[in-house]
C-alpha cells in the first residue's frame, strides 16, 4: 500500500483524494491518503452559514459551468441534481458612475461591445470616450515580437482607451480577479482577447462576429449568467460530498482514508524511500508521494530547505486579500429597485466597496420573503489598506456607501465580516512563464506534484482541475515506482 499525503484541505486538495480513490479502483493500487488541514475544517474558502432563514456565503457563491470540471465531479457525486441556475429575472449587472448605478449595456463582455446601439445609448462612457472606444475599428493588431502577453491596462488603453479602462475594465476584470490592471497578465486570465486581436484585427469587430454567430446571447450583458451555477443549500453541498464520499469510497475500495485537521506541516524532506513531512506538534510521517495543495506561498515556505531554487520561483507569486461582508435587511427599506444581480465600482469613484453581489436576487433559497441578502467586498491589490481596519469600522463603511448607492433607509438586520487574508493569487504580467518554470522545476522531485489556484485558474472548477490533475500525476508515479 502506497502512502500519499495531502497538505490542505480546501477545494483542491479534495478533489485530488477523490480522484485518487476512484483511480486506485481503476489501477487496482492499494493506498493510504492523509489529507492534512490547518484549520478546524475541510473546505477552505469555501464557507456557507444558515442564519436567521438566511443563506450565507463567507467565499465564493458559485462557479461556472463553461469549465467543465465542477458539474463532472457534482454528477460523479450524485449532487448535480441540487445544482441551481441564476434566477431567469433580471440577468443583468450595474457599473458605479457618478455615484448612480447603470445597467452594464447589453452584448458588453467585460472589455468590448458585441451589440452597437446600447454601447452608443450608455451613459457609463462620454462621447468623447465612445469616439476613442470606436477608434478600434481602425487600428492596426499589435505586433507580437515573440512576447504574447500584456497587462489589461496596456492594452486596454492601446485598444480602446483609458476611460475605457477605468469605466469598465478596471472594475469588471478587476472585480474578479481582485487585481492591479496595470500588472494583471491578460494571457493568464483573458486570453481569449489577444487571439481575437490576432484573428480579427479589432476587438469589436471581433466581439460583433461573435455576436452575430452566437444569436442565444442575445439580450446578455457582462457575463453570460446562465453559465454561473450554485447548488440549492450553498457551495457547502460540495464540500460536504467530497468528505462523505471520499470516506465511502475509501471503504469500498482499496483506498484507506485519514484526515487530520488542526495540523500544521512545517516542512517537507526528501527520504531515503520517498518524503518525509514534519508538523508543528513535532510528529514525524513519512510517505511515498506528497500533493501540496496550499497556496503557493505555503508551498514556497515548505520547500525552503529542500528545494531552495524551487521555493524562490513558489514565492514569486504575490497574493492579495479580501474581505466579504453579507448584510442582510428588510426589503422594504431599499428604494432601489435590485433589477439585477449586483454591481461593480470603479476604483475612480473613490469608494470602499469594490462590488456587491444581489445575493437573493442572484439565486433562490438565499433569503426569507420580503428580505434581501447582500454581499459586499472590500479590499484586493487596489484597496489594502481597508483590511487592516475593524470589522465594526468596514461594516460601517460598507453600510454607508450601500446607503447612498441603493437607497437604504433602514439598518442591516445583522452584518458579518469574513476576511481572506493572501487568498486571491495575482496572475502578473508572465506569470503563465512563472508556472512553466515551476513545473519544469518540479521534474526533479519525483513523486511531489502542487496543487490549487496559485498556478492555472483561480476559480472552483480551475482547482477542481488542478487537484484531479496532481492526483493522475501521483498515481502513475507511484504505480511505477
Amino acid at each position: 500500500m502506497k502512502r500519499i499525503a495531502i497538505i490542505g484541505g480546501g477545494i483542491s486538495g479534495l478533489a485530488a483524494a477523490h480522484r485518487l480513490i476512484e483511480l486506485s479502483k481503476t489501477t487496482q493500487q492499494p493506498i493510504k491518503i492523509t489529507i492534512l488541514e490547518s484549520s478546524s475544517r475541510l473546505g477552505g474558502t469555501i464557507q456557507t452559514e444558515d442564519r436567521e432563514g438566511f443563506l450565507l456565503e463567507r467565499g465564493p457563491d458559485s462557479f461556472i459551468s463553461e469549465k467543465p470540471e465542477a458539474v463532472a465531479l457534482a454528477q460523479r457525486l450524485k449532487i448535480d441534481s441540487q445544482l441551481i441556475e441564476t434566477n431567469n429575472q433580471h440577468r443583468r449587472s450595474f457599473i458605479i458612475r457618478n455615484g448612480k448605478l447603470r445597467p452594464v449595456p447589453e452584448g458588453f463582455q467585460l472589455l468590448a461591445p458585441s451589440r452597437f446601439w446600447p454601447f452608443i445609448s450608455t451613459d457609463i462612457f462620454s462621447m468623447l470616450g465612445k469616439l476613442r472606444m470606436s477608434a478600434d475599428l481602425l487600428l492596426p493588431r499589435k505586433s507580437v515580437n515573440g512576447v504574447n502577453d500584456e497587462s489589461l491596462a496596456s492594452f486596454v488603453r492601446r485598444r480602446l482607451g483609458q476611460q475605457a479602462l477605468e469605466r469598465m475594465a478596471q472594475p469588471m476584470v478587476g472585480g474578479i480577479y481582485t487585481a492591479d490592471p496595470e500588472v494583471l497578465s491578460l494571457r493568464a486570465t483573458l486570453p481569449r482577447f489577444l487571439d481575437m486581436e490576432r484573428d480579427h484585427r479589432s476587438l469589436i469587430l471581433g466581439m460583433w462576429r461573435k455576436g452575430r454567430a452566437n444569436k442565444n446571447q442575445t439580450g446578455v450583458s457582462g457575463a453570460r449568467y446562465s453559465l454561473f451555477l450554485s447548488f440549492d443549500r450553498g457551495m457547502k453541498v460540495l464540500v460536504d460530498a467530497l468528505e462523505k464520499n471520499i470516506a465511502n469510497l475509501a471503504e469500498t475500495g482499496l483506498a484507506e482514508t485519514e484526515v487530520r485537521l488542526n495540523t500544521s506541516v512545517s516542512g517537507v524532506e526528501r527520504g531515503a524511500n520517498g518524503w518525509i513531512l514534519r508538523t508543528s506538534s513535532g510528529i514525524v510521517s513519512e510517505f511515498d508521494a506528497v500533493c501540496i495543495a496550499t497556496p503557493s506561498y505555503g508551498a514556497a515556505k515548505l520547500l525552503s530547505e529542500t528545494a531552495p531554487q524551487l521555493a524562490a520561483k513558489l514565492g514569486q507569486i504575490r497574493f492579495a486579500s479580501t474581505a466579504t461582508i453579507n448584510l442582510a435587511y428588510r426589503r422594504s427599506d431599499i428604494s432601489h429597485k435590485l433589477d439585477g444581480f449586483g454591481f461593480v465600482v470603479p476604483f475612480v469613484e473613490k469608494r470602499s466597496v469594490i462590488a456587491c453581489t444581489f445575493s437573493s436576487i442572484k439565486f433562490q433559497g438565499r433569503a426569507p420573503e420580503d428580505h434581501v441578502l447582500l454581499r459586499a467586498f472590500v479590499g484586493g491589490a487596489l484597496q489594502p489598506e481597508l483590511l487592516s481596519l475593524a470589522d465594526g469600522e468596514i461594516t460601517r463603511r460598507v453600510e454607508e456607501d450601500l446607503q447612498e448607492l441603493l437607497g437604504i433607509t433602514g439598518k442591516p438586520l445583522f452584518g458579518e465580516v469574513s476576511r481572506w487574508m493572501n487568498s486571491m493569487p495575482q496572475y502578473e504580467v508572465g506569470h503563465l512563464d512563472r508556472v512553466a518554470e515551476i513545473e519544469n522545476a518540479l521534474e526533479q522531485f519525483p513523486g511531489l506534484v502542487l496543487a490549487g489556484n496559485s498556478y492555472r485558474g483561480a476559480g472552483i472548477p480551475d482547482c477542481i482541475r488542478s487537484g484531479e490533475a496532481a492526483a493522475q500525476s501521483l498515481i502513475e508515479r507511484i504505480s511505477h515506482s
